[in-house]
């Protein structure tokens, strides 16, 4: 049976509240801030002010309203509009689920190692659930580093035989990564899409659980009119102080937010990118991705492309949900601060892109909202840069002033009116909305015994919160910069790419960290001696800014430390569910990464091994497609066969090993050619030193 749709009513009265709620609260903070400005009339600078001011607190409002409407939802139990409550969970091995679903991975220049112990790990936990059978798994790898390349295919072929999956599991490298990660969608979906009803999506450090993965089906199922359903990840498995702190805060903070977001978007919700579950008919009708005109980074490829591809569903009339309340989902983040920081660079260019499709024909309302909170994530910090400038520029003409006590005829001195009350009212109302919701988080987490217990008690938790807010005061300026940065490079039209992610465990040395924040140091340094000298009273309250990047160096490396990681978990901080009661996805992917640790110590160099090893050079040309190449070609690749042989694998680029593994003949006969040869003169690539068999 279909469930009964939402009321109108409840879209246009929720929607009501929330942007009610903000624009009102928004107006209030400007007429605060215009009393401020007013008495002797506004001028040019204070005008940016505060038009800079109310972009900015608007910005602040939508998420602070958003955090405090999901309070009251998980206070309340459950929004009863939820998609989840559609479809309650259930026992699945009750079930039958009779429509196919491809669980599909793109991958580009990632570990193969974590990524085959993570596949391996959603496979067993999703075949304890007695469904396995109705899942197939694709990894769908775009990576152009020859090395990886090969151990993917050698750690395919052994999942394969591990879990006698042949027929289920399936692998294959793109000749040309055209369209990035949604070129790699769109070509699984004209290829194998017609042969499923569903895809899940996973990034390369995904994890879902098998109960998860069924629900997800069920609720499709359910629901025909949905064509995508967002489940939101919690960060987990990393152990660095940074990454512990992120994780902490997610799973603290992140519940009330994501219940907001699902109060006032309902069907209207947002795709991001992973962890979700699509209707393929429907992504193959509506999804396809024009290239933007002119160059990058405005133009060509459209990089963030999730934002755009619910937008595009949207408009074809589907429903996106997000599943605000739906357990099982994880992903990992990056350890470092940097790390984060080169994440974000990515992303920003893909999000100011969005600037050209805001007005896009045909767009929802909702959707040309969340173009405009991608695009407001990035320029927000410029902004915010350009608005603490100014008002350190006002803050010294206002100090410069000579304050006049007579006028005209009068006796009586005019005594110059102190705006300090307003000022700090201004200040104080911001700060509230900003650190609010963490409170507000708190108390939902104190008054439930259950989830105290999983996060290390009641003062372990408070006192979580209240370091990592200290945290986040100082990086927050850090990220400030960088992202300032970031947004000014690409109006310079500064093109960054697609570079592989940084994504396990490592700590950041005193090099990286002074060529990352060197410049930062310097110019907090500079800031806080010019506003000392020059405006004093400002210096006081710039010194919380100040103090961020001045210290950016010793954080950035202070906080990638492991062991000081290892030590706060010790001692009970920074705990969240997935470390005190792991879901059994999470134990299997440790073993399983242990197992595959052990294995890759003995299994030498997988370009090596695919060269020499008959039974792994057999696999790689059985994966390789039919190409035919001209006679330049041929000649080229006749010159890289006998430079390989002669002078040994250094000898040849990283580019040029791809080259050799990219065409089926080329390799065969490489191959052919290095075991006739057994007088080869290299003992890197003689016979008599063939590492083991790939198995």
């Amino acid at each position: 049976m279909t469930p009964r749709p939402i009321p109108m009513t409840s879209h246009v009265l929720r929607r009501m509240v929330f942007f009610s709620l903000t624009l009102i609260t928004t107006l209030i903070a400007m007429g605060l801030l215009i009393s401020v400005y007013q008495t002797d009339g506004i001028s040019p600078l204070e005008v940016v002010l505060l038009f800079l001011y109310v972009v900015l607190f608007l910005w602040i409002c939508a998420s602070f309203w958003t955090a405090f409407l999901g309070f009251f939802v998980c206070l309340r139990g459950r929004d009863r509009h939820a998609i989840t409550a559609t479809t309650p969970a259930t026992n699945s091995a009750a079930l039958v689920i009779e429509a196919r679903t491809a669980i599909v991975m793109p991958i580009y220049n990632e570990d193969p190692q974590r990524v085959f112990a993570g596949l391996k790990a959603i496979h067993q936990s999703l075949r304890e659930t007695g469904l396995a059978e109705s899942f197939d798994f694709f990894i769908l790898s775009d990576t152009r580093d020859p090395d990886l390349w090969v151990e993917e295919e050698l750690r395919w072929y052994r999942l394969c035989e591990e879990l006698n999956g042949q027929g289920r599991i399936f692998y294959r490298n793109r000749p040309q990564n055209t369209g990035r990660k949604s070129g790699n969608l769109a070509d699984f979906c004209t290829r194998w899409g017609g042969a499923y009803r569903y895809m899940i999506v996973l990034d390369a450090d995904s994890l879902m659980t098998g109960p998860a993965l069924v629900h997800m089906v069920r609720m499709m199922e359910r629901n025909p009119r949905v064509a995508l359903i967002q489940v939101p990840p919690v960060p987990v498995n990393r152990e660095s102080l940074f990454a512990r702190i992120l994780q902490f805060a997610s799973c603290v903070y992140g519940r009330i937010f994501t219940a907001g977001l699902n109060y006032w978007q309902l069907g209207e919700g947002n795709y991001w990118g992973h962890n979700a579950i699509i209707r393929v008919q429907a992504f193959t009708e509506c999804c396809g991705l024009p290239d933007l005109p002119g160059r990058e980074p405005f133009g060509g490829k459209i990089l963030s492309h999730d934002f755009v591809e619910s937008a595009l569903l949207r408009r074809a009339g589907w429903q996106i949900w997000l599943a605000y309340d739906m357990g099982g989902s994880f992903e990992e983040i990056p350890p470092t601060l940097i790390d984060y920081a080169k994440r974000d660079r990515r992303w920003c260019q893909g999000n100011l892109q969005h600037l050209r499709l805001i007005f896009a024909r045909g767009f929802h309302p909702i959707n040309r909202l969340h173009l405009l909170m991608g695009v407001m994530s990035y320029l927000a910090s410029p902004l915010w840069f350009l608005f603490l400038v100014l008002t350190g520029i006002e803050a010294f003409i206002q100090s410069r002033g000579e304050p006049i006590y007579f006028f005209g005829e009068s006796f009586a001195p005019v005594w110059p009116v102190s705006y300090t009350v307003e000022m700090t009212t201004v200040l104080i109302v911001t700060l509230t909305f900003l650190f609010l919701p963490k409170v507000l988080a708190l108390i939902l987490l104190l008054k439930d015994p259950v989830q105290r217990r999983l996060y290390g008690g009641r003062f372990r938790v408070a006192l979580g919160v209240l370091l990592e807010s200290l945290f986040s005061v100082l990086m927050a300026p850090v990220l400030m910069l960088f992202q300032a940065k970031f947004v000014m490079a690409i109006l310079l039209r500064r093109d960054v790419g697609w570079p592989a992610q940084q994504r396990g465990d490592r700590q950041t040395g005193f090099k990286e960290a002074l060529l990352a924040h060197a410049g930062q140091t310097l110019l907090g340094i500079a800031v806080g001696v010019v506003s000392y000298h020059f405006v004093p009273n400002f210096f006081w309250w710039f010194i919380p800014v100040l103090l961020g990047i001045v210290l950016a160096i010793p954080v950035s490396m202070f906080s990638s430390n492991v062991a000081l990681g290892q030590v706060t978990r010790r001692w009970g901080l920074f705990l969240t569910p997935q470390e005190t009661h792991p879901a059994r996805v999470l134990i299997l992917l440790r073993e399983y990464l242990d197992q595959s640790a052990a294995l890759a110590q003995s299994g030498g160099n997988p370009f090596l091994l695919t060269l020499k090893e008959p039974c792994a050079n057999a696999l790689h040309a059985a994966l390789l497609p039919n190409q035919g190449i001209d006679r330049r070609r041929r000649h080229h690749l006749e010159g890289l066969i006998y430079q390989l042989l002669d002078y040994g694998p250094d000898s040849v680029t990283a580019t040029e090993k791809r080259e050799l593994l990219a065409h089926r003949e080329t390799w065969l006969r490489l191959h052919l050619l290095l075991w006739a040869d057994l007088d080869n003169d290299h003992p890197d690539l003689s016979v008599d030193n063939l590492p083991g068999a790939a198995g």
